[in-house]
Order: C-alpha cells, then structure tokens, then sequence
C-alpha cells in the first residue's frame, strides 16, 4: 500500500476544495488521501479512497475560547495563532496524531502557513499552495522554504516578480487547476441563459470569496452604455442610494456560469482563482477589479494579469459615467485572447497529481520500508 497523502483544505469561498478535489481524483486509486477541513460538505465527488476528516475551524469562535490572552504578541512566523482556543488546539492534535499514525508521503497545505509548519516540526514533507500577494512576511517565508514543493494554480506567466529562480524551480504551474475549463458555443450559451445572438452582453461576476460588487456603481456603468444588457451573477451589496436602469438584471448564483462567460462580450470580475481561470478559458475582454483579500492576494494577482496583458486592471469599479467609458473601451482595445488562452494548460489536474507523485518518489524511494521503526529496547 503506498504511504497516504494528508491534504488540508481551508474552507472560505469555493476554490479551495474545487482545487483539491479535481488533484484527489487524477491520483493513482492505490494512492490513500485523508482530507482534514472544518466542513465535509463543499466538496465535489471524491474517489473511494479519499477520507475527509472535519477538524475546528482554525478562525472561527465558538465560544469557548479564554479571550484573556490577546495583550500577548503574535509572533511574526505566525499569522494566526491566538492563545486560549480549545479547537485550534484539538485540530493540531489530529493532525498530529494522523501524522504519527498514518506515516504520510506528503502533505498539502491549501493553506495555512501555521499547519505547514507543524508538517515540518512533525517531520511530514508539505507542499504548499502558492497564492499571490505580499507574503514575504516571515510565516509564509517560513512554510514556502521549509516546502519539498510549492503548487500554483496557475500559469507560470503570472508569477510575481520577486519570487526567485530558485522557488520557481520548486514549483508546479498548472493553469487552469481545479476549473472546468470546457467552454460552451457561444451561440448554445446564449441560446441556454435566454440571450439573444445579437446583443451585446456585458457580465458582472463575483465570486464565493466575498461580499460581491456595489450596486450602486454598476448601476452608473449601465447607465453608461445604455445599448448593452448588464447580467450580474453572484453577490452585489446592495446601496439604498442606487439607481438602477432597465438594462441591468440581477441573477444571484447560478448554476451555469461557464455558459454566462461563454455567452459574455465583455466580462467585469474580481480576480479569485476559480473566476480568474474560467475567464482565461473562455479568452473574453476582462475588466479585473480586484477586492480585498488578505496580503493583498487579489491586488497582486491583479497586477500580474496586467503585466502579462492578459486583462484590463481598475483598483476599483469606475465612479463616473466617464470612467465607466474609458474603462470599457480600454478592456476592448487591449484584449488579447491568444495570450489568455496560453495560460491554460491542457490538463491541469492530472498534471498537478503526476507531479506529486514524482516528487513523493524522490523524496520516498521504493526500496525504502513503509513501516514505522520498532523500538528494539534499551541497549544493554
């Protein structure tokens, strides 16, 4: 039996377990997988010999915790760590314990930079997922050098520019991962979403992550071009202030929104990594608008997909009609959908899970023994 891979999956917004499900299910069957996540229920189908194990959510209050130690300071290879919480604690303890038990090949941390760590001072090899952002902070330092290898869920042109040769000779691109990248006909997409082949669409999308786009703002891009229908899947925080013209449809979460990309002649959308690969797919003029994300994970991601021309960047919505215009036409102008359509590969998940198994047999030679050592007494 081959030595199981541990796999941690933070559980906000969707990406996440999309990403390690797509990876579980392109590994060999013999190769066992135990999920630790504080939910067991975002997942898509998992082959049977995947585990998933809910452990506390590392964040979350319950209740329980003392709530009289936080004057003590977090130090700087820690981002969150507070003192005082019963789940955390039992969380780390079964990772621990399975760590003991289980003798794992890897583990992939998708992401705490705080499990990473525990991975090493437990003597588990960890991948971890790369994200953008300003992560030169010592916790993070800390999980990326001390990783056998680094994942990104990404095309390698849009790497940050400060991560070094080598970091990047440790790392796995792999645009596209954990993202149905199969896009609809055009014309059947339309037909599907209830658009008319000859109007020109401009879609609003917002990912799982966060709150969603104002209201009040895409109401004035509406307003801007009169001529286009504006559909907004996802959330939108909705401003008692806004007005909002006919032009503009509201459809909430949908079930569908490869067609809606695919139906789109210009997309409006933040730059989470499913949305960001769903959009690079389908090669459609992007108006990127970052939201706030810790370390500024979106606002980098943003300024790589700008340097690489791969979408149109506005720190945020346009305030004016004026905006608004210049903003459109610039996304139109500056759309280059070979280069989009480059940073999609292929197969990305089976990419993804041929190299953990590489890099899991250079780390673990066959002829080394799967058992733990057995004690052979004091010596005499």
């Amino acid at each position: 039996m081959s030595r199981p891979f541990g796999y941690f999956v933070h559980h906000q917004g969707r990406g996440h377990a999309e990403r390690c499900a797509a990876i579980v299910n392109a590994l060999p069957p013999e190769r066992p997988v135990t999920i630790f996540c504080a939910r067991d229920d975002i997942f898509p189908p998992l082959p049977p010999q995947v585990e998933i194990v809910t452990v506390p959510s590392l964040f979350e209050p319950t209740g329980l915790e003392a709530g009289t130690m936080d004057a003590v300071p977090t130090p700087d290879t820690l981002h969150c760590a507070p003192l005082g919480w019963p789940g955390i604690r039992h969380a780390m303890a079964v990772l621990a314990n399975w760590f003991d038990s289980a003798d794992p090949a890897l583990m992939i941390c998708d992401v705490s930079a705080e499990i990473a760590q525990l991975s090493r001072i437990c003597s588990v090899p960890h991948v971890k997922i790369l994200q953008h952002g300003d992560r030169s902070d010592a916790g993070h330092r800390a999980a990326y050098d001390g990783a056998a290898g680094l994942l990104a869920a990404f095309d390698e042109a849009l790497a940050q520019p400060e991560w070094n040769a080598a970091m990047r000779a440790k790392t796995c691109f792999v645009g596209g991962l954990g993202v149905d990248t199969r896009i609809p006909e055009r014309e059947l997409a339309r037909q599907r979403i209830g658009v008319g082949p000859d109007e020109e669409m401009i879609l609003v999308l917002s990912g799982g992550g966060g709150g969603g786009f104002a209201q009040a703002p895409l109401g004035v891009g509406a307003r801007s071009r009169p001529e286009a229908r504006w559909i907004t899947i996802g959330p939108v925080a909705r401003d008692w202030h806004a007005t909002e013209p006919a032009n503009i449809e509201h459809r909430g979460w949908v079930d569908n929104p490869a067609d809606h990309v695919a139906a789109a002649d210009l997309v409006i959308a933040s730059t989470g990594n499913t949305t960001c690969q769903q959009i690079l797919a389908a090669a459609r003029p992007w108006l990127a608008i970052p939201e706030w994300r810790y370390f500024d994970e979106q606002h980098r991601k943003a300024q790589a997909l700008a340097a690489a021309g791969a979408a149109c960047v506005r720190p945020h919505l346009p305030s004016s009609a004026q905006a608004w215009s210049e903003a459109l036409a610039e996304t139109r102008n500056q759309h280059r959908p070979a280069v989009q359509r480059a940073m999609i590969a292929d197969a990305p998940a089976q990419a993804a899970a041929d190299w953990l198994e590489a890099l899991s047999a250079r780390l673990w030679p066959v002829e080394m023994n799967h058992s733990l050592p057995q004690s052979t007494g004091a010596p005499s």
